[in-house]
């Protein structure tokens, strides 16, 4: 990457939605600017998890603010992810489509183990060197991530459905503060987070830190009321709570330093942290300067150094999970690439990407052979779309399950993605990779020449008869997969010359 490329990393919270924009200099990210805007996403839901359409314009609001501000950033230098209220809410996609739109650049959902990874990374980055074993906590909107590390290495992570907005909403839903309410707001968050003792009991750390949005509204409070800086001790947090129930309603609260669009869910969000701090026995919360942003935005660098990029490992860390045969994958992988490149198109802005999700998909095209061999391709879907994979956003690991399921079979069982012409000449090469890889020996393939006619929506093999002859095999299973295609938008022909 060149110095002075500038990077912009979008969080979708439940609460708010931020911008960091930064400056590449000689492996370092320096500030260029910062956008907040308390948008309450996660107070959008309806009894059946839909957001309202009020919630969503907030956020296509604060989204078109935040286009209007990357004018002239290409795709490569802009990531925009969500979290908990996203995850949940089944009219995500409704919220996405017009999104993506508005802001001019994709929005990827991630899943919680995903954005804990994100935001230690994010934490440790502005932490000096050490062996220290961390454990770090962030308390956001709808979701509390706890993450176990040393240095920049993560070794545990978690996320739970428990957070200052939904708690607030749940247990403060007028904004009055008693000890009762505030003794079972605390209750509730603990029952939540109780199998969190099992994963990071106390002796499996040494410094307890604390990122973004609650633990640094509380700590701005308490350090202008004279507590240490950069720090929340459990006598803190009492003391805090003490002035919540004196004041008995958000709307009397008068702490200096609490910030208006902190008020409404400031109850939830102190019962959450004392609660947390009570079960995992920390005495003292080190306040983080890092935050989920700021790992999305290290992560950019990261993929961009020398290709290097955590999926890659996460897809060979699958593959030997599941004792998937990588001589095998390797071979449908370099068959597919050779495909795909005779059907790509040339000013293809996206061919290495592309490229590599196709050489994902073929390694682990057979992953659910651990399963079963029958209809190994669903159980391998079924892996994908479930597992907590670094690296992937949710939208990542479903399109990537869908090559696998599409890998074979009939096509109609993919309700989706045939619209998309990048998703359908991934499907075709891997396909046809399959079938041309189908004795498990590399094929005799140089004679074949694939073609796209994306406008006509049609693809043609030629091969000559000479290799009918000798692969009569192949071509069967090739006429076979002509007829296959027959029943989608898209068509496929075997064409003897």
């Amino acid at each position: 990457m060149k110095n002075g490329t500038f990077l912009a990393a979008i969080d979708l919270g439940s609460n708010s939605f931020r911008l960091e924009i930064g400056r590449y200099d000689h492996g370092q990210i320096q500030r260029v600017d910062y956008l907040k805007e308390t948008v309450r996403l996660g107070n959008g839901f309806d009894d059946e998890r839909n957001l309202s359409f009020e919630a969503m314009t907030r956020g296509w609001e604060c989204l078109a603010r935040f286009a209007e501000r990357l004018a002239g950033f290409g795709a490569a230098q802009v990531r925009a992810v969500a979290t908990q209220t996203l995850r949940e809410a089944k009219n995500r996609d409704e919220f996405l489509k017009l999104g993506c739109k508005i802001l001019g650049f994709p929005i990827e959902v991630i899943a919680g183990t995903e954005e804990a990874r994100l935001i230690y990374q994010g934490v440790s980055h502005l932490l000096p060197h050490s062996a220290e074993r961390r454990l770090v906590i962030d308390i956001g909107g709808r979701s509390t991530e706890l993450v176990l590390g040393s240095g920049t290495q993560t070794t545990q992570t978690a996320s739970y459905r428990v957070g200052s907005v939904a708690w607030s909403m749940k247990y403060f839903p007028n904004g009055e503060f008693t000890e009762q309410t505030m003794y079972r707001a605390e209750i509730a968050a603990q029952a939540v987070l109780e199998e969190s003792l099992m994963s990071y009991p106390r002796d499996q750390w040494d410094t307890a830190y604390g990122a973004s949005g609650t633990v640094g509204a509380v700590a701005d409070v308490l350090q202008i009321a004279g507590w240490p800086p950069g720090q929340i001790t459990r006598e803190s947090l009492n003391w805090l709570v003490k002035c919540l129930l004196r004041a008995g309603t958000a709307q009397n609260l008068r702490l200096e330093g609490l910030k208006d669009d902190r008020r409404a869910v400031i109850g939830g969000g102190v019962s959450v942290l004392r609660g947390l701090m009570e079960l995992l026995r920390i005495d003292t919360l080190q306040v983080a300067q890092g935050a989920l942003r700021h790992g999305v935005l290290l992560e950019m660098v990261e993929r961009d150094a020398q290709g290097a990029d955590a999926r890659d490992m996460s897809v060979l860390r699958l593959a030997q999970k599941f004792a998937v045969d990588m001589a095998q994958g390797e071979r449908v992988s370099r068959v597919a690439a050779r495909l795909l490149e005779q059907i790509m198109p040339t000013d293809s802005a996206n061919a290495a990407g592309l490229k590599r999700k196709l050489h994902w998909s073929a390694l682990l095209h057979e992953i659910g052979m651990v399963i079963s061999n029958s209809d190994y391709h669903k159980h391998g879907a079924y892996i994908l779309e479930n597992a907590d994979t670094v690296g992937f956003s949710m939208s990542e690991l479903y399109r990537l399950g869908l090559l696998v399921l599409g890998h074979r079979g009939k096509l109609k069982k993919l309700d989706t993605g045939f619209e998309e012409p990048e998703f359908v000449l991934l499907l075709l090469a891997l396909r046809l990779a399959v079938i041309l890889c189908h004795a498990r020996q590399d094929p005799h393939d140089l004679g074949t020449v694939l073609t796209c006619n994306r406008k006509l929506q049609r693809f043609t093999m030629t091969v000559d008869d000479s290799w009918v002859t000798d692969y009569p095999q192949s071509a069967h299973l090739l006429r076979q997969e002509s007829a296959a295609w027959q029943k989608t938008p898209w068509t496929f022909e075997l064409i003897q010359a």
